[in-house]
């Protein structure tokens, strides 16, 4: 690791300057996890590193029955999932944050950082588009904000400018009628980066679904909804064999990536498979005799 300058600024006007400055000779610094690694294989070499753990606007996670559920960008995976808050009334959303990675992870990086990195195989971006979030991004020119769809634009890339840094992360709040899980795969228990993740969020009343929203990520370069699939669930009661249709559709509809973690055909396969799962599980169907 080279040497580098530690700013650590106290406003966000004082953050945004320094970062408008500085250009790509800089780093922002959230809880580190993924920057420090990558610093420790020379994949990034800045000189600066831009420390935003003293922006207090950027902590705290709170719940407005009309506004919904603010997540401040510094907030912890450890702290999503343990959140009285997010289990009540998002319990898809604290059941993902308890599987980020492993615990070392969960326990020093933050959302935010996790969402600037933009790491295609992660879990976070699938279940937060699952849920329509909007994230807050801030600079010295003010504030604006971006659906997940918007703000994910391509493997590791996002539509934050240089100057800005994430502020919060906002969720509408739920329905009365409104339901989701989040399931994840990996090859072996020591993997710690998904293969296929699938999040669903419904409307429904017992078997019958009203309107969902289905994301695929993991296997696709960001993560994806899944529109005909969400077509078909819309306004069905759903069996086993709905499950599996629709399951059937996302596997065919999402842009599946090769690599040296699987072929495309593999990812397929497993959206499949993980798809049925889901949307079965949501729907307390049984699946091949067993109840999932």
């Amino acid at each position: 690791m080279r040497d580098f300058d530690f700013l650590q600024p106290t406003s966000i006007d004082e953050a945004s300057r320094m970062l408008a400055e500085l250009g790509d000779d800089c780093r922002v610094m959230a809880g580190g996890s993924a920057l420090m690694l990558a610093m420790r294989q020379r994949m990034l070499t800045p000189t600066h590193i831009v420390s935003i753990a003293r922006l207090d606007a950027l902590r705290g996670i709170s719940f407005d029955a009309r506004d919904g559920l603010r997540i401040g960008a510094l907030s912890r995976h450890c702290d999503v999932a343990r959140s009285p808050l997010v289990q009540q009334h998002y319990p898809m959303l604290a059941a993902m944050a308890a599987q980020v990675a492993n615990p070392q992870v969960r326990h020093q990086g933050t959302i935010g950082g996790n969402l600037c990195y933009a790491d295609p195989a992660t879990d976070p971006p699938s279940c937060l588009m699952a849920l329509d979030a909007r994230v807050t991004l801030a600079s010295s020119r003010g504030e604006r904000v971006l659906g997940m769809e918007e703000f994910l634009v391509d493997y590791y890339v996002t539509a934050i400018e240089p100057d800005e840094v994430v502020l919060d992360i906002r969720v509408p709040a739920p329905s009365a009628d409104a339901a989701g899980r989040y399931t994840r795969f990996r090859r072996t228990a020591a993997e710690h980066r998904p293969l296929v993740n699938v999040a669903l969020s419904v409307r429904r009343s017992g078997a019958r679904c009203h309107e969902a929203r289905l994301v695929v990520g993991a296997s696709t370069p960001i993560p994806a909804r899944v529109a005909r699939a969400e077509a078909f669930l819309a306004g069905k009661a759903v069996t086993a064999e709905v499950a599996a249709e629709a399951a059937d559709i996302a596997s065919a509809d999402i842009l599946a990536v090769s690599d040296s973690r699987g072929s495309e055909d593999y990812r397929r396969d497993m959206v499949r498979v993980v798809a049925r799962r889901t949307i079965a599980q949501l729907f307390d169907l049984a699946i091949d005799g067993d109840k999932q």
